[in-house]
């Protein structure tokens, strides 16, 4: 009697308290016959710890590298900045003199036979670049041609600088040289110093 009861014993144990294999995490604990199966709470909830102490750190970190980034002096791109040399600054300023020209000195009106160009005491030539500060128009000039003796201010003024309309008051005169402007008008012959008239407010534009 006592044999069978060990036999069924060993029968039951051996269908219903074999341990299973220990899981992932999990760690073997006897627990009465069947010696149980229990998870590692304890690990688990220092793991659990640690996890959250890291992501606090890894937080605080970032933390502290965006106020450093705040407060970082801003890295603007900086073009650099060259100096002139003062060699290339009087070279500048000589080209700007250059490039305002000569002026004639004194101002010269002629025929044809005077040449054009700039006019000096030694070298006598008619101006070719007359400007009037009058009626702010430059001079025109027009060679072997005189103006008739009709011309007024009104038919300067209506028909400056369009030649096909002014040639209607030319006359055809070898050796004459026709001026004007938009309020003024001389027939000139012979080499003329501009200052001789004073009704002209005609000026030398620079060459």
């Amino acid at each position: 009697m006592a044999k069978d009861l060990d036999e069924l014993l060993d029968e039951v144990e051996s269908k219903f308290c074999r341990p299973d294999p220990p899981r992932l995490g999990m760690v073997e604990r006897p627990r009465g016959c069947g010696g149980g199966i229990l998870s590692n709470d304890r690990n688990r909830a220092e793991a659990k710890e640690t996890l959250r102490s890291a992501e606090t750190f890894e937080k605080e970190d970032d933390l502290d590298s965006l106020i450093n980034e705040i407060f970082e002096e801003p890295n603007f791109d900086k073009k650099p900045f060259k100096l002139k040399s003062k060699s290339s600054g009087n070279t500048s300023v000589r080209a700007s003199i250059q490039g305002l020209g000569k002026s004639c000195s004194p101002v010269y009106l002629g025929g044809t036979a005077a040449p054009c160009g700039i006019g000096t005491n030694t070298s006598q030539r008619a101006c070719d670049h007359l400007r009037c500060i009058a009626c702010d128009f430059w001079v025109v000039s027009y060679d072997d041609y005189m103006w008739d003796k009709s011309c007024d201010y009104l038919f300067f003024r209506n028909n400056m600088p369009e030649f096909h309309k002014l040639r209607t008051k030319l006359v055809k005169k070898k050796g004459t040289r026709a001026y004007a402007c938009q309020c003024s008008w001389r027939s000139i012959e012979d080499l003329t110093d501009l200052q001789t008239d004073q009704q002209l407010r005609w000026v030398c534009g620079k060459h």
